[in-house]
């Protein structure tokens, strides 16, 4: 089996030209795919106009299969906001596309536990999208469009600060000020905190008043709520 080390090398010829927060969160893609018996190789970061457009002609002016439905400057590739992504296979060399293939032999396909990590990291996945879903690619777009991307616009520094700190310690501290009650049938139970629009509460406390069992697993830092 191929070290960690080993199996980054093999992506670093597309990592060099992307935006920074890409560079790390494509890293720290590898690692955590990697952690979870699954080596993934990088097939795709930046990409020049010009490769672009000689990928939209296909399908179209060239022969191959419709691959893309950007065209050069409108792809996130194009600014190093985008990676591509396949399994890397046991022999180190050959990779696969198969989405059903389960590799490290868990009952769950290997590609979907890689878009997991990955959406875990901040990337926006292909294969969410409603239309021309593009299984094999992740992109991070700080909220801008290509257009605004093409005049020169760029994420802000609080963006990149942000992202980072998803990427190397988990999601940015959640913001405590606003306290909230939680009730059940109108009687209290506890208090939470709301930041943004997100409520966070202690879900023992939730789960045990509607009747269930709450364990945790520290090896795999899993809460199960058992409902008999």
């Amino acid at each position: 089996m191929l070290t960690l080390d080993q199996v980054k090398s093999k992506s670093a010829g597309w990592l060099g030209n992307l935006h920074p927060v890409l560079l790390a969160g494509a890293t720290e893609l590898i690692r955590r795919s990697y952690a979870r018996g699954i080596p993934i190789l990088i097939t795709q970061g930046m990409r020049t106009i010009a490769e672009q457009n000689a990928l939209y002609a296909q399908g179209r002016t060239k022969k191959g299969a419709i691959v893309t439905n950007a065209k050069g400057g409108n792809s996130y590739h194009n600014y190093g906001l985008a990676i591509d992504f396949a399994l890397l296979l046991p022999d180190g060399k050959s990779v696969s596309w198969d989405m059903k293939r389960d590799g490290d032999g868990d009952k769950v396909a290997d590609w979907q536990e890689v878009a997991q990590e990955a959406k875990k990291l901040g990337f926006e996945w292909g294969g969410d999208w409603s239309s021309f879903k593009d299984y094999s690619h992740l992109q991070m777009t700080f909220g801008l469009t290509t257009a605004e991307l093409r005049a020169g616009k760029h994420p802000t520094v609080q963006q990149v600060k942000d992202a980072l700190s998803r990427i190397n310690g988990g999601d940015p501290e959640v913001n405590t000020e606003v306290k909230v009650n939680i009730t059940l049938n109108g009687q209290k139970l506890t208090t939470g905190v709301l930041d943004n629009v997100t409520t966070y509460a202690p879900v023992r406390t939730i789960a045990e008043a509607l009747g269930a069992k709450v364990t945790y697993d520290a090896l795999s830092k899993t809460v199960n709520i058992i409902k008999e």
